[in-house]
């Protein structure tokens, strides 16, 4: 039996090497390199020309000038479900390739089936390759079926999937997961970085050739990065990544790559028994739900791409038990947290050093928004005080190095998220120009200069 030859590939960059080597020379990666079967070079011939025997081809393309490309063709259309929809840029694009990833069991494969059941005479071929038909047919049950334009398929050999495909021409392709399909050219098993990459670019080329939208479906490492090499998520047009708590009932679909719309975009879903429900006003799920008086917890006007969010941080401040203070933050930067606990100690004298400081972002959030520094600040002090914060108050600004109250943009749209829940304060820095906000009598604005200001207004 002769020796079956081996190659190292770059999981990172996708780059074949003949031996294995710590730093990757292409992509500057450490530690990425995987041993894998070399492909035979009659199957590595014969690859591009048995994938495209199942696609629709074209006329040779030929260069053209920017000024002279139709626009028309880049249409777009609604897949039914307005928060996906709003995430894609104003609906899904046309022989556009869509990621999606995600931990096990936090809503990838029953969103993806809710979009053509939510869209009405969307043709859509379903392949599956981790579940059979009836557990198809038992998940659209228990979704509320009807009669929609969907066509399942349990397969995980690329070649007879292509061949389906264009035997039903549907509008989308749906392929559940990416990792378990794979191709008779290459020597590997599924979920291979040479599998995962060929299997991806024959998918791309049948979508870009025939018009037709492909949405995958992608596992993720126990780092939380989608498995695979990282050419994955370059060739195609749009990433979407699910986050939260699968313990707990919400979703956050969040756009990490979109080619045709903002990245700075999200999605809030809560899962429930018949399948996942869009959430409109994000809002009202992360604003307190406690009773008052409770010491150590602030509310943050926050954006979230072109959306405000009102979302609680809790804080609990208690003595070293353990002689070494500890610093833990869930959903939030430690390393801001740190800056913060330092900015108290130096400019306003608080002694935080000898005390243990934990920060917890309500709802399973994850924010990076300077403007909710100054929240994070009220619900450390007011832990440490062990006094409660107004809860109809809330915070919108950054604080510095120096403990000055620095202004953030869109404190307009801030305002008026927070005035339209019910809240009747907010603070700002007296930095931001009165004419970038519109006046509210529905909540009264007060503006703070730096740190110990915020204290003598706070706990007077």
């Amino acid at each position: 039996m002769a020796k079956v030859k081996t190659v190292w590939y770059c999981t990172s960059c996708g780059n074949e090497y003949a031996k294995w080597m710590g730093q990757c020379p292409a992509c500057g990666e450490w530690n990425t390199m995987v041993e894998e079967p070399k492909a035979a070079s009659s199957a590595k011939a014969a690859s591009p020309a048995r994938t495209r025997a199942y696609v629709a081809t074209e006329k040779d393309a030929r260069p053209q000038p920017l000024s002279q490309i139709d626009m028309s063709e880049e249409s777009r259309f609604s897949i039914g479900i307005e928060e996906v929809d709003r995430l894609l840029g104003g609906g899904m694009v046309r022989g556009s390739m869509i990621l999606i990833g995600g931990e096990p069991g936090i809503g990838k494969s029953t969103l993806a089936l809710q979009i053509p059941m939510s869209c009405e005479g969307l043709r859509t071929l379903y392949v599956s390759g981790e579940e059979s038909l009836r557990q198809l047919k038992l998940r659209a049950q228990r979704l509320g079926s009807n009669d929609c334009d969907c066509l399942v398929l349990s397969e995980t050999l690329l070649e007879n999937i292509l061949a389906r495909a264009a035997e039903v021409n549907p509008d989308l392709l749906i392929v559940d997961s990416i990792q378990t399909i794979f191709s008779e050219a290459i020597e590997s098993s599924a979920g291979s970085v040479s599998q995962v990459r060929e299997c991806a670019a024959a998918l791309l080329r049948y979508a870009k050739e025939t018009n037709t939208c492909v949405i995958l479906i992608g596992h993720i490492t126990k780092d939380g990065a989608i498995a695979g090499p990282k050419i994955l998520e370059h060739i195609v047009d749009v990433v979407l990544q699910f986050e939260g708590d699968t313990r707990g009932a919400y979703r956050i679909l969040r756009s990490i790559k979109n080619r045709f719309g903002s990245t700075a975009e999200l999605a809030v879903f809560e899962m429930t028994g018949k399948g996942l429900r869009e959430v409109s006003n994000p809002s009202e799920m992360l604003i307190p739900m406690h009773q008052e008086n409770l010491s150590g917890i602030a509310v943050a006007a926050m954006m979230d791409g072109t959306r405000p969010l009102l979302i609680e941080i809790q804080s609990l401040v208690s003595s070293a038990a353990y002689g070494m203070p500890q610093r833990s933050a869930t959903g939030f930067d430690v390393r801001k947290m740190n800056m913060l606990l330092a900015v108290l100690e130096k400019r306003a004298g608080f002694r935080l050093s000898a005390k243990d400081v934990f920060l917890n972002i309500a709802g399973g959030m994850r924010i990076s928004d300077p403007a909710c520094d100054l929240a994070v600040i009220a619900a450390i002090l007011s832990s440490n005080f062990d006094i409660s914060l107004s809860a109809d108050s809330c915070f919108c600004a950054e604080v510095g190095l120096s403990g000055e109250i620095r202004p953030v943009s869109q404190v307009d749209r801030r305002i008026s998220e927070a005035a339209k829940l019910g809240f009747k304060k907010i603070y700002i820095s007296s930095f931001n120009k009165k004419d970038s906000f519109s006046q509210n009598d529905a909540i009264e604005v007060i503006p703070v200069s730096d740190v110990p200001d915020l204290c003598r207004r706070l706990f007077k």
